[in-house]
């Protein structure tokens, strides 16, 4: 008797410590405490200081879902991207209910305002499909993190939007056909693999604001695709002062030799910034690249690290949060 006592009460104990780790559990079969994402979300405390940790359960939520900026520090996590996926299928002509079009942005599938958002384990999708634009995720929201996360659509995926915001994407697969990296915020892609899916053309559009000291970097990426050879341009100038760097990046075939283009607006030459260090495969050509492009010396090259693009005046660390929820 005492043994089987013994018995229950560790695995009662277990079972105490595992409900203490969430705040709330999503689970589409109805055995949480939120059948949907954004049940969960509307129950977060408004702009509450510490974290407010969601456990996702694995299924597939077809949610139009919005994290509201008066939610703080919210951190959701699944358990496997493949498994784990928060899709929907709205793109930018369709219409809403007053007959008008909804537009790139109102394509969203899912709207990140809250500041200080951890996503890890989740596959984050626009199922519209080849239709034109069509955001699977827009992040508003300053200091956000991505960690093991995968972001599918095809024009428009990802759009790091907030003018202000700083990302950290960790680990994650992106993959989209046209501008599918897009967006005015500083965002760093840490060994990721970006996708591009046939037929396509550009991998980002920044629209960097003039003085930001940094736009989108990418650190150590893989860049692969399905695209035929040379078809593909690592970038475009949304606006006229857009940044971008690839460095230490492996780039596949279907990577244009001349690597950039000015979106026919030769002014953007003279105040974009795009450069490489030591690009690596078969799309790496530096001979070839176009004469208003930068490659790096290995001195200028060090100041493209995490915590020097991405601490701003708070000296935000976002490895910190990577390191908690890797223990």
């Amino acid at each position: 008797m005492k043994r089987i006592l013994s018995v229950l009460t560790l695995c009662l104990l277990s079972m105490l410590a595992q409900s203490q780790d969430f705040d709330f559990v999503v689970a589409k079969d109805g055995s949480g405490d939120f059948a949907t994402i954004q049940e969960a979300f509307d129950a977060v405390p408004d702009f509450r200081k510490n974290e407010t940790r969601i456990q996702l359960k694995p299924g597939v939520y077809k949610e139009k879902l919005v994290l509201a900026n008066s939610k703080t520090n919210v951190v959701l996590i699944g358990e496997n991207p493949k498994t784990t996926i928060v899709t929907f299928d709205d793109f930018a002509q369709r219409k809403n209910k007053f007959g008008e079009e909804m537009g790139t942005t109102g394509s969203s599938s899912f709207f990140v305002f809250g500041d200080g958002f951890f996503a890890k384990n989740i596959t984050f999708e626009n199922s519209a499909g080849p239709v034109g634009q069509a955001v699977a995720v827009r992040v508003t929201g300053d200091k956000v993190v991505f960690e093991n996360c995968r972001f599918l659509g095809f024009q428009d995926t990802l759009y790091p939007q907030g003018d202000r915001s700083r990302q950290y994407y960790k680990d994650c697969y992106i993959e989209g056909t046209v501008d599918f990296i897009f967006g005015w915020s500083t965002a760093v892609f840490d060994h990721c693999e970006i996708f591009s899916k046939a037929p396509s053309g550009y991998v980002t559009a920044a629209s960097t604001n003039e003085g930001t000291p940094f736009g989108f970097v990418f650190l150590d990426c893989k860049l692969t695709g399905d695209s035929p050879e040379h078809s593909v341009y690592l970038g475009r100038p949304w606006r006229d002062f857009a940044k971008t760097a690839f460095i230490n990046t492996e780039m596949g075939s279907h990577i244009k030799p001349e690597g950039w283009h000015n979106w026919s607006k030769p002014q953007a030459e003279q105040t974009a910034f795009y450069a490489e260090f030591e690009s690596k495969g078969e799309g790496a050509s530096p001979p070839t690249r176009v004469a208003w492009s930068h490659q790096l010396s290995a001195e200028e090259a060090e100041k493209y690290t995490v915590q020097n693009v991405l601490s701003g005046a708070d000296q935000w660390n976002p490895l910190v949060i990577i390191e908690k929820y890797n223990k």
